[in-house]
């Protein structure tokens, strides 16, 4: 893989991973982060992944572009051929689909020829990878989700999506971390917390691990819901 380097303004630099939206780009990416961490280079202040980049953010008063350029250049080299250091975790997100929650649950079904339950089963039997986190705190951007219950963002979009909102937009599916604005198709909805800001660990998911959906009753819902509120509830996670 040929890697490129961009300036962004004068306390950046963008590293390009090809123009591919893949699990092996991804694995690249995660690989050369976890370096990057371990390097310790004096002057980086954080570094964001996203699909296929990955943005460092430095101090020039420590570190000058171009001498940055050559250590990244040098630690890029040295990593060929490696894997990520630490295994990926698939979380299980507990999910109740359709009913008022999940209000296009129907039309999806209809969009794609499938009955609820089908889409239900499709959606629910994948593992998706989680390329980056974003457009707001704990939103996952997820990958994997299968053509067959693809389906439109809605011609109008919603003013409000509780959190937890389970949806659909076009090839992409995800999850509303936070209370928001949103044109998906709401198919369901997770009683857990992606965002708590009075959390120690206040993002429940991270990059380059895996979510599953794991459809649940309604009952089952309301109780996991329950435990969420009172603190008692701790996601389920495995090694994929």
């Amino acid at each position: 893989m040929t890697l490129t380097y961009h300036p962004l303004g004068d306390t950046g630099i963008q590293l390009v991973f090809g123009q591919t939206i893949s699990e092996e780009t991804n694995q690249h990416i995660r690989l050369f982060a976890a370096r990057l961490k371990a390097e310790q280079i004096e002057g980086i202040m954080e570094w964001v992944p996203a699909y296929t980049t990955l943005s460092i953010f430095y101090r020039p008063e420590k570190i000058r572009y171009q001498a940055l350029k050559e250590r990244l250049e040098q630690l890029y080299d040295r990593i060929q051929g490696g894997v990520a250091d630490a295994a990926s975790l698939v979380y299980e997100i507990p999910t109740y689909y359709g009913g008022e929650t999940g209000t296009d649950l129907a039309f999806v079904a209809e969009h794609n020829g499938l009955s609820e339950e089908e889409v239900i089963r499709i959606h629910s039997g994948q593992d998706y990878l989680i390329y980056m986190m974003g457009f707001v705190p704990g939103f996952p951007y997820l990958g994997g989700m299968p053509e067959a219950i693809a389906t439109p963002r809605r011609e109008n979009p919603r003013a409000k999506i509780e959190a937890g909102s389970v949806g659909i937009a076009a090839s992409q599916t995800g999850i509303y971390s936070l209370e928001s604005p949103g044109g998906w198709q709401i198919i369901g909805k997770a009683p857990v917390k992606l965002y708590d800001p009075e959390s120690q660990k206040p993002i429940l998911l991270s990059s380059g691990h895996y979510l599953r959906f794991v459809s649940v009753s309604k009952s089952e819902y309301d109780a996991i819901a329950e435990a969420v509120r009172a603190g008692e509830y701790k996601i389920n996670s495995k090694e994929k």
